[in-house]
């Protein structure tokens, strides 16, 4: 379409220039992912959706950032109107992805980005969150790190999931949890880690203790519901005991949390000592 076609449809009211070289058909009003694909196209063909951007497209994070992220090639110009635009060299990422047809870094180059500049809490939300997703889990993250170059990001991942391998929790309820863990004295527990085909939120082997940490959002179905029974079950088959606190008994009753698992756990030592006997 030429200039002239351009600007006759401007007039007409038929385009709406969004950024240059970029337009809305037929209405100015778009959304955000509306706003994250022009800004996509007005960087060139090779530019990704990056940083906080892309993690809000993936669903890794909640909240997007004013002026739209994009990554484009080392030696293309950084400079562009109303978006906040990042180099890479192509050997940083681990290729692009497609996300409701944009052009997307990879989940692990995401989380990469996210990681040199957002604090530890967040980013440890952010990795469970692709976990939860199943985007990509922390050993396939950190296996993937191997392979690229020593940068802040890839570093500060790579200390958080070493240091965390027994503590990394999968969400925020979970990561309130742990303080009332160790209130009662129990020593921290395993975390995400999988037993009788299913993976628990904390587990205590010595003690045959499985707690697991159910918020609103990834139980309020009765699909979801059954699927807890289930794997309730097949841990009771095995000798195991669960205990469940929901969000708000984390959140507003503390107290009752931890004179539960301060309970149950004396009597699950106490089994333990006369089996020994």
């Amino acid at each position: 379409m030429g200039p002239e076609a351009i600007r006759q449809r401007l007039a007409n009211g038929r385009l709406h220039k969004l950024m240059p070289g970029v337009y809305a058909v037929g209405r100015p009003e778009i959304g955000a992912r509306g706003r994250w694909m022009a800004a996509v196209l007005a960087c060139g063909p090779q530019a990704l959706l990056s940083h906080r951007s892309a993690a809000a497209l993936w669903g890794i994070q909640r909240e997007a950032p004013g002026r739209p992220e994009v990554v484009v090639p080392a030696d293309l110009p950084r400079r562009r109107p109303g978006i906040r635009v990042y180099r890479h060299r192509d050997h940083e990422a681990p290729g692009k992805r497609s996300v409701a047809s944009i052009p997307v870094t990879h989940p692990i180059a995401t989380l990469v980005d996210l990681a040199a500049g957002i604090p530890t809490g967040q980013l440890e939300a952010a990795i469970n969150e692709a976990d939860h997703l199943d985007l990509v889990d922390p050993e396939q993250l950190l296996a993937a790190l191997d392979s690229l170059p020593r940068r802040a990001g890839v570093s500060r991942i790579q200390a958080l999931l070493e240091a965390s391998t027994e503590s990394l929790t999968s969400t925020e309820l979970e990561r309130r949890f742990l303080p009332l863990v160790r209130a009662v004295g129990l020593p921290l527990p395993q975390t995400q880690v999988w037993h009788d085909g299913h993976r628990v939120d904390f587990f205590w082997p010595n003690l045959g203790l499985i707690v697991e940490t159910d918020s609103l959002r990834y139980h309020r179905t009765s699909f979801k519901q059954a699927a807890d029974k289930r794997r309730d079950n097949a841990h009771a088959g095995s000798g195991l005991t669960t205990l469940r606190f929901s969000d708000g008994q984390i959140r507003h009753e503390p107290a009752y949390v931890r004179q539960t698992l301060a309970r149950t756990a004396r009597a699950l030592a106490t089994r333990a000592r006369h089996r020994d006997d």
